[in-house]
């Protein structure tokens, strides 16, 4: 650890999170943004569905570190929501599963210390015909991404944390389909700008004691 420290924001999740500081993404964006200020570090892995996550929450997690994360963004869905496939080695995993690994996070988050916060991130719609296009799978649909999304938010709002329907803020955006992927799932610029904007919208509007919007923290060696 070098010093001074600063809060440390983690972004936890899958591919989308592996990315986020390439391209113009979502995560260095908030890295750029919070300079001096606060340190992000990207705990993303490709592939991964929440059920891998709930397998490794304490190594990547410790509760006996002496100093925890003021705020951990969480995105996982986007794998889950795949269609099961016949030979049973796709990502999917089912709604039911997805909402208690999801809880499971949480509770796991929380235990950290009173400091902690959450962000959920749901899954972003998808752009169908360019995954067939590009990657020639039809193993991700729109009809089952909102599925998760919508369980993402009920749970987030049963357990007081703060989610990000990404659904939603999408299609916000009248061009979504041909201007936020890179691929159908992989964001591109225009897509990290909107989980950005997203982010810290709901940082800045969040009443937690103290306050992690940019803003109120002190620029270090000011």
């Amino acid at each position: 650890m070098v010093g001074p420290r600063r809060p440390q924001f983690v972004l936890f999740g899958s591919s989308i999170v592996q990315g986020s500081f390439g391209k113009q993404g979502w995560g260095a964006i908030l890295a750029d943004i919070y300079a001096r200020k606060a340190d992000i570090f990207v705990r993303g892995y490709a592939g991964w569905n929440s059920r891998k996550a709930v397998e490794v929450l304490d190594q990547i997690f410790p509760k006996d570190e002496a100093i925890q994360p003021s705020l951990v963004i969480v995105y996982f869905g986007g794998n889950d929501s795949v269609l099961p496939h016949p030979n049973g080695l796709s990502s999917h995993v089912p709604l039911s599963e997805y909402v208690e690994n999801m809880r499971n996070i949480a509770i796991h988050l929380k235990s950290l210390s009173e400091k902690t916060r959450i962000i959920f991130l749901t899954a972003p719609p998808v752009n169908e015909a360019q995954i067939l296009q590009v990657l020639g799978v039809e193993d991700r649909k729109n009809e089952q991404c909102k599925k998760y999304a919508d369980a993402c938010v009920k749970l987030s709002h049963e357990m007081k944390i703060k989610a990000i329907d990404l659904c939603t803020a999408f299609k916000q955006q009248d061009d979504w389909l041909t201007t936020c992927f890179t691929d159908g799932i992989h964001l591109s610029p225009d897509g990290s700008k909107i989980v950005a904007k997203e982010i810290l919208k709901v940082i800045m509007e969040a009443d937690w004691k103290p306050s992690l919007d940019w803003e109120s923290l002190p620029v270090e060696f000011a």
